[in-house]
Parts: structure tokens; sequence; C-alpha cells
């Protein structure tokens, strides 16, 4: 009968376990790094170490850029995070709830344009001038020629 050795649970991961365990390129590991949005210390032989929870903020950086959540956004987000400990379900939750307004902001956008651009197709002028979509209101008109910033928000 054949002995099994048994492992201590792993606590920390090399850069190339966590790019094959999240499915993410070295390379990108380390511009998050860069980034502030996971963290490693340096062994004594000057290799990257990532505890536990980067698998986890690693998967959500997935997820909300799949959302089109900007990396700063993130970064900001992932600040309200606790130190020291694998974030939980409730520390999830907090984080969706802070992204929740921008995401639903940007539904209502594109639902927005969605149903202004049967018009639009209809139209068939293509005119900047008065172009609902491109132009709304014409309150860009009164500021003169020139490039201008069409959405604020």
């Amino acid at each position: 009968m054949e002995e099994t050795v048994r492992r201590p649970p792993v606590k920390e991961f090399s850069v190339g376990e966590v790019a094959r365990r999240s499915g993410v390129a070295v390379s990108a590991l380390h511009f998050y790094e860069t980034k502030g949005l996971i963290s490693s210390y340096r062994t004594s032989g000057n290799q990257r170490r990532y505890s536990r929870d980067t698998l986890r903020r690693v998967a959500v950086i997935k997820v909300a850029q799949r959302l089109g959540i900007s990396l700063a956004t993130i970064r900001e987000a992932f600040g309200t995070l606790p130190e020291g400990r694998t974030p939980n379900a409730g520390d999830w939750r907090k984080l969706s709830e802070y992204w929740r307004a921008d995401l639903d902001a940007r539904i209502k956008k594109l639902e927005q344009l969605r149903d202004h651009l049967d018009d639009c197709i209809g139209c068939g002028c293509l005119s900047v001038d008065n172009c609902p979509l491109r132009n709304p209101y014409d309150e860009l008109g009164e500021e003169g020629p020139g490039p201008r910033l069409l959405d604020p928000a």
C-alpha cells in the first residue's frame, strides 16, 4: 500500500503559481502590483511571494474589468478591504455595493442610447449640429467652435 505524504496548507504563492491558479499572465500580475492592486514581499533569494488573498483579489480584478470598471476605481475599492487577512463574504459584499451606483448609471446611459438609436437611424440626416445623440439639446453650440467634452460625467 502506498503511503500518502500530507503537506501543510500553502500560505503563500510564487508569481508563477498565482498566474497558473488565476489564469492571469505573470506580466499582468506585475502590472497589477505596480498599480497597487496586489502586493508581494521578496524572499531572501529575491523572489516574489504572494499571500492567499491575492487569488481572490485577482479574481475580483478580472470580473471588475469585464464590467468596465477602471483599475483606479478597483484600487480605491481595495483600499477599503482589510489588510492582514483574506477578505470574507461581508467584505466582498461591501465592495460590490461600492460599484453598484456606477454600474446602474452606465446601464441607464446605455438604455438611453439604445432608446434614441431608432430615432437616429430613422432620421438619416446624420447631422452633427442637431443630433440628439452626438449633441443633445445643442448644449455645446453656445460654447463656440472646436472640440468639446460631450459627456462630463
